[in-house]
């Protein structure tokens, strides 16, 4: 098979891979590596502080919300894809992999070079389909319910997979309930306090506080005084690092998944089940292509019924659940498809093995290149070299 010079676009927001909350870095950085371990060469445009496996195109010296710049990321944004439009005059990729959401359209609507447009978040704005319409972008979305939004959309479908089978599994587990997430009302944090308060068990949760005005005045107003009055039975750990928020996961009962906003795809659910440990959630977004119900889970429709559902779990095969998801759900599997993809959508731009030696040490190992912005105010305008990118020393 043909190899590819592959760009990746993440937005500045976290770091590739996050230390903690960050569903779609952790994505990006699993194509990374697999993409690179099959020869392809890979060019990321990221923010500094990422521990890139490949080609690195510093966007930010750091990730915007980890730096307290998260309240407006359209000015980076803009200054991501006209990095990437530098680049890609320069001839370096045969397709651009774009992560920006919406700035996905701008960008594929400026380069000759193809472009795959994932989509991490709803799709159910009424202005996207104005949005998206005529758009030269190869529209990927993450799950089957999350395309059914836009119809009207020729879309790919590739579910989201991780390196799932180091998961930690425990036997031998506690009487907890966990809860993973952000402290935000669509992902239904106070009502995992109530389900767990209704059937009387434990409840941990480890969940990331948004910078976002509306979030932190959430965590203020409404979590803060639903976790002083659930008392001791109810432990708020924070944002935790992958490996304690597995080993967390591994050790609890069950993990609730409370939220009634459709999840375009629910990370959480996949690395719950790859520890074994069941899941009780709504039957929102597209959860039902994860947990398969009475298998993995239950779905509930309100705290009520969920609480119903929670002691049902005990008699789920927890080692079951965790080899179906395991192979259901791999990074290897999620990259297949994009390879696939992405030769389809390269056509002649693709040069073959022969022309560029073993496969196992084609990829061309380059310089990280870097943008040389100081992190400002969200509102400080972004300054580019007139020569473009400096290049900084190798990693």
């Amino acid at each position: 098979m043909s190899q590819l010079r592959i760009a990746q676009v993440v937005p500045p927001i976290e770091r590739v891979p996050p230390v903690g909350y960050g569903g779609t870095e952790r994505i990006v950085d699993e194509l990374i590596r697999e993409l690179s371990r099959r020869g392809h060469e890979v060019t990321t445009f990221a923010s500094g502080d990422s521990e890139i496996a490949g080609n690195h195109v510093v966007t930010i010296p750091r990730a915007l919300r980890p730096a307290g710049l998260g309240d407006d990321p359209l000015p980076w944004m803009v200054a991501t894809v006209r990095a990437v439009l530098e680049l890609a005059a320069r001839g370096e990729f045969d397709v651009i992999h774009s992560h920006l959401e919406l700035m996905s359209v701008p960008l594929a609507a400026a380069t000759p070079v193809p472009v795959i447009a994932t989509f991490h978040g709803r799709m159910d704005h009424p202005a996207l389909g104005r949005a998206l319409a005529g758009t030269s972008a190869r529209l990927v979305a993450i799950s089957a319910h999350q395309a059914s939004a836009r119809p009207e959309m020729d879309w790919t479908v590739i579910h989201n997979g991780l390196s799932l089978d180091q998961s930690p599994f425990e036997r031998r587990r506690d009487d907890a309930l966990v809860f993973v997430g952000r402290v935000a009302p669509e992902k239904g944090i106070v009502e995992a306090i109530e389900v767990a308060q209704r059937v009387g068990r434990p409840l941990r949760i480890a969940a990331k506080i948004g910078t976002l005005r509306s979030e932190r005045e959430y965590h203020e107003e409404i979590f803060l005084p639903a976790l002083r009055a659930a008392g001791e039975d109810v432990t708020f750990l924070g944002e935790l690092d992958g490996s304690a928020r597995d080993e967390l996961v591994a050790k609890s009962y069950a993990t609730l998944m409370p939220g009634a906003w459709p999840e375009p795809f629910g990370l959480v659910a996949i690395e719950s089940l790859a520890c074994g440990t069941p899941v009780i959630a709504r039957r929102v977004g597209a959860l039902p292509e994860i947990v398969r119900e009475g298998v993995d889970g239950f779905f509930g429709d309100d705290v009520q019924h969920l609480a119903s559902l929670v002691e049902r779990a005990d008699g789920l095969d927890r080692e079951a659940i965790r080899a179906s998801v395991i192979d259901r759900f791999s990074a290897v599997r999620m990259t297949d498809g994009y390879e696939t993809l992405m030769h389809r959508v390269a056509g002649p731009r693709a040069v073959t093995t022969g022309d560029r030696g073993p496969r196992a040490t084609q990829a061309r190992r380059r310089p990280p290149i870097l943008v040389p912005l100081e992190p400002p105010a969200p509102i400080a305008p972004v300054v580019m070299g007139a020569d473009g990118p400096a290049v900084a020393r190798p990693l």
